[in-house]
């Protein structure tokens, strides 16, 4: 029994605590709370739900996380990436009632989703299945994203509603009010002023915590000038405790789509935190351990779906803050849980005057942070096709939904693949003076060459997708004036062929070798000569066309041939 509590992550860290880290864990404690409750509200409503859920959410996740998480320093809660698709698989469902109560019950569903999912991938050791998504379409996704929420946040920044489906009628919405002058000048000077101090603070003052100064001085000219008496909507009296242990209740029917919701959540969450624990346990020296990442968010969503909290992601920001701060263990997020409950409990009243516009700044300056144009703008002039890729992930998002957008990301990013393993980079290879093997003879054009003989490289697996383009091309070379006698396969990048790739060989081989053409195989792996043996083309083949290396096949033509090397076309001149 002792043993398998050494096994938890949390048992294990406290029993190896050292007393030195506790100031310093205390210290990050208090500083982290001060980024975790502004933005735990802004980013529930960000999801469509009530403000206090995300403090709700907020404990939950930060407590299972200190149990169940491998990092020491990792910061889950609500992320300002999820709660669009949040809000996109929720508000639909509730469209025609809008109670937050059915709200917040299919959210904490949708939570409890998402840990099924983490978990049974842990289990299933699937955390590969982050690198779905390229990094090209990852920028065009999480660009979009960010102009979605820009977009959704604007009119309440500016102290009015627009009711819209999608972000093209959010966007004409907002103009047309914007027209009919529904701004609330107060809202607007709260809203407009609270990204302006965040922006200059993050920007000149990195130390000093943004979100926090904005929040109390936004809740200050609240309070002096009575914003509320001149139409700037306020976040309220929270409601005072704690939420008891629920189990969501929600319709049958809602289950189908509240599982798509919770698989795309689950894989954004799931490259966030794989992303996220990379980078800072580089900077801790320890290794990331992927599964037990995954199980650990499992065990942070249901821990915040039981208490009527929402999807949470690790997030990069406030991890960063806590690590700014001193943070040397999970007691840092311990104690942000605990000052949250016991804000709850003694001062519900605390952020009462707090204007709405100014939590709409928190999450506009946050979508800021989630766009990377200057990762575009790299894209296309690196790679233009990645750039064509992005942007469609780009559109995905924007025209078609968050939801939608995911899976548009997900099958460019796996079509990509697709599209290299369908055309590969293929070549003709020849002899460079001074340079030791064979080379690509666009890249060197004087390259020496033997007469009758082809040396052919096909950079990539040989497969059902590709067999025929590799057939065209060995037609071509094998149809030139004058006709080679050998076709040298440089197989080294030949990772596989399958059974319909095999079948091409050997039709292929019996159509040559009625032109007097000798197909010819170098420097295939054991592997994959294994597989063709398998395949009984072995039998159909000459073994003795098959050689060791290219410098091998080489020498065999030469003594049956004689032939010498000849000048490429550059050495002509």
């Amino acid at each position: 029994m002792l043993s398998r509590l050494r096994a938890v992550p949390g048992v294990r860290a406290l029993s190896t605590y050292r007393r030195e880290w506790l100031v310093k864990d205390l210290v990050a404690g208090v500083v982290l709370t001060t980024l975790l409750v502004p933005q735990g509200m802004a980013y529930a409503e960000l999801a469509g739900l009530p403000s206090i859920t995300g403090l709700y959410t907020t404990v939950l996740c930060l407590l299972g996380y200190a149990v169940c998480g491998p990092s020491r320093i990792l910061v889950l809660g609500p992320d300002s990436s999820l709660g669009p698709m949040i809000a996109a698989t929720v508000l639909p469902l509730v469209a025609a009632d809008g109670d937050p109560a059915r709200a917040v019950a299919l959210a904490s569903m949708l939570a409890l989703m998402v840990a099924a999912v983490m978990i049974l991938a842990s289990i299933a050791k699937l955390g590969f299945v982050a690198d779905l998504i390229s990094k090209p379409t990852m920028i065009g996704y999480m660009n979009g994203l960010a102009l979605t929420i820009l977009i959704g946040q604007l009119p309440k920044l500016l102290g009015f509603k627009v009711e819209a489906d999608d972000l093209i009628g959010e966007l004409t919405g907002f103009v047309r009010k914007l027209g009919e002058g529904a701004t609330v000048p107060a809202a607007a000077a709260v809203g407009c002023g609270g990204i302006a101090v965040i922006l200059v603070l993050q920007r000149f003052l990195p130390k000093v915590p943004a979100v926090l100064v904005m929040v109390v001085l936004a809740t200050g000219a609240t309070t002096v000038f009575s914003l509320g008496e001149h139409g700037v909507s306020l976040v309220g009296e929270l409601p005072k405790g704690f939420p008891p242990f629920t189990i969501p209740d929600v319709r049958l029917a809602d289950v189908s789509p509240l599982l798509g919701g919770a698989l795309g959540i689950a894989l954004v969450s799931l490259a966030d935190t794989i992303s996220n624990a990379s980078a800072f346990a580089a900077r801790q020296g320890q290794e990331v351990r992927g599964n037990q990442e995954m199980a650990a968010i499992g065990v942070a969503n249901l821990a915040a779906g039981l208490f009527q909290g929402f999807p949470v992601s690790t997030s990069g920001s406030r991890t960063a803050v806590a690590e700014r701060a001193g943070a040397r263990s999970q007691l840092t997020g311990v104690v942000g849980a605990v000052l949250i409950v016991l804000m709850l409990v003694l001062v519900p009243g605390l952020f009462r005057n707090l204007p709405q516009p100014a939590l709409a700044a928190v999450v506009i300056t946050a979508s800021l942070s989630l766009a990377d144009i200057p990762g575009a703008v790299r894209l296309w002039r690196q790679r233009r096709t990645e750039f064509l890729l992005c942007c469609a992930a780009f559109l995905g998002v924007t025209l078609v939904g968050v939801l939608a957008g995911i899976a548009v990301a997900v099958a460019l990013s796996v079509l990509n693949v697709f599209r290299r393993a369908w055309w590969p980079y293929h070549t003709v290879l020849g002899r460079v003076r001074d340079l030791e093997g064979y080379h690509d003879i666009r890249s060197h054009p004087a390259a020496q060459r033997l007469p009758g003989l082809v040396i052919y490289r096909f950079d990539a697996p040989l497969v059902f997708a590709n067999a025929r383009a590799f057939r065209d091309e060995i037609r071509r070379l094998a149809g030139a004036d004058p006709r080679p006698s050998w076709i040298v396969v440089a197989a080294e990048p030949m990772t596989d062929v399958d059974t319909t790739a095999a079948d091409m060989l050997e039709e292929l081989d019996e159509a040559l070798d009625a032109k007097g053409v000798h197909l010819v195989f170098a420097e295939l792996k054991d592997p994959v000569r294994r597989k063709i043996e398998r395949y009984g083309l072995t039998r159909a083949l000459d073994p003795r066309r098959f050689f060791p290396t290219v410098e091998a096949a080489v020498a065999a033509y030469r003594r049956n041939t004689g032939a010498e090397w000849t000048p490429g076309a550059d050495e002509d001149r």
